[in-house]
């Protein structure tokens, strides 16, 4: 069984959470169409380390989640006001 670290309610089996997408900047709100049809229908999809939205479904719990997307390694979880947000995501989560 997968198991995922929620910031709030501890390990919780993977199936009870969603993942929401790529955590991306938003763009300015007098953004041209192009900019912002790019927020919302683009995705990178890199390959390895990238931070995402993830959602605890029974408590509409949302929180970011850095993950290698080759090996789908959980390298991080943290709430959203933590400070390693406005940080470069690293390759081993900061460890």
């Amino acid at each position: 069984m997968k198991t995922l670290d929620c910031p709030l309610n501890g390990r919780r089996n993977i199936s009870e959470f969603a993942c929401l997408g790529e955590v991306k900047a938003c763009p300015a709100p007098d953004a041209d169409t192009g900019a912002w049809a790019e927020y919302v229908f683009l995705e990178r999809n890199p390959a390895g380390p990238v931070r995402e939205w993830w959602m605890h479904l029974a408590t509409n719990y949302v929180f970011v989640v850095e993950r290698d997307t080759r090996t789908d390694e959980i390298l991080a979880t943290y709430p959203v006001g933590d400070p390693r947000l406005s940080m470069p995501i690293r390759a081993d989560g900061g460890r």
